[in-house]
C-alpha cells in the first residue's frame, strides 16, 4: 500500500513510526485493507500530514474517525471531496462560518484550501472499515495521533488547536495551554448543535484575531 507524507512529519515522528506498536499498527492495517473495504483510500490515509508540512502548521482541527460511506473520506478531518454532498457535520461548520465571518456556504467541501494555509485537519483515527465506525480505533492510531498533538505542542509557539465535542476536549491535557491557544464547543454534529452547544462559538474569528496577535497570516476560511 503506497501512502505519502510530507518528509516534514517523517523526521519529527521518526520515533513513533519506528516503535513497535506503530509497526503492529501498520501490519494491521495493511491486512484490513487486504481483506475488507476501507477508508480512505490508502494514498490518502496521510494526507493531513502530507497536505501540511510540520513547520507550517498555524491550527489544529480535531476529529476522531474518518468518514465510513464510500467516495467521503480523503485523509482530511471533516472534509469530503469536491462534488461530494456535505455531510451534516460539515453543513454546521460553514453555516457558523457563515454566521462568525459573514461568509457564503461554499459549494465544495474540500477543506485542502485550509490545510495549505496552516490547518492540520487530523483524525485521532486515520483509517476505518466501510460502514462500521469506530472500527479502527484502539489498534495504535490514538497513540500516535495523541504523540503527534503533544509534539507539536512542544515543538511550536502559538498556535490554536479547536476541540469540538467530548471526545476532542480529553486531548487538552496534551496541549501545553501557556503557549497556545486552545478553542473548546459542543460537536458540529446536528445532535450537539441542535442543543445550543456549536452555534455562536466564533471559533474562526477568535483563531484569526489570535494568529493577526502573533504577526501571523490569518486563514481565509471562505
Amino acid at each position: 500500500m503506497q501512502v505519502q507524507i510530507h518528509s516534514s512529519w517523517e523526521k519529527a515522528m521518526r520515533l513513533e513510526f519506528n516503535s513497535p506498536y506503530f509497526q503492529d499498527l501498520i501490519s494491521f492495517v495493511k491486512d484490513e485493507y487486504l481483506s475488507i473495504r476501507c477508508f480512505p483510500p490508502g494514498p490518502d490515509i496521510f494526507n493531513a500530514f502530507d497536505s501540511c508540512p510540520f513547520d507550517r502548521v498555524k491550527v489544529i482541527l480535531l476529529g476522531q474517525d474518518p468518514y465510513h460511506g464510500p467516495g467521503q473520506a480523503h485523509g482530511l478531518c471533516f472534509s469530503v471531496p469536491k462534488g461530494v454532498l456535505h455531510p451534516p457535520s460539515l453543513q454546521n461548520i460553514f453555516k457558523e462560518i457563515e454566521g462568525d465571518l459573514s461568509l457564503p456556504i461554499p459549494q465544495s467541501g474540500n477543506l485542502e484550501t485550509w490545510a495549505k494555509q496552516g490547518v492540520f485537519l487530523l483524525n485521532a483515527t486515520l483509517t476505518v472499515r466501510a460502514n462500521h465506525a469506530g472500527s479502527h480505533q484502539k489498534k495504535g492510531w490514538e497513540q500516535f495521533t495523541d504523540a503527534v498533538i503533544k509534539k507539536l505542542s512542544k515543538g511550536s509557539q502559538g498556535l490554536v488547536f479547536m476541540l469540538w465535542g467530548g471526545f476532542a476536549k480529553q486531548k487538552i491535557k496534551l496541549i501545553d495551554t501557556d503557549k497556545h491557544l486552545v478553542l473548546t464547543s459542543g460537536h458540529p454534529s446536528p445532535l450537539s448543535a441542535n442543543r445550543g452547544y456549536w452555534f455562536g462559538n466564533k471559533h474562526f474569528s477568535q483563531c484569526n484575531t489570535y494568529l493577526k496577535s502573533l504577526g501571523k497570516t490569518p486563514i481565509k476560511w471562505g
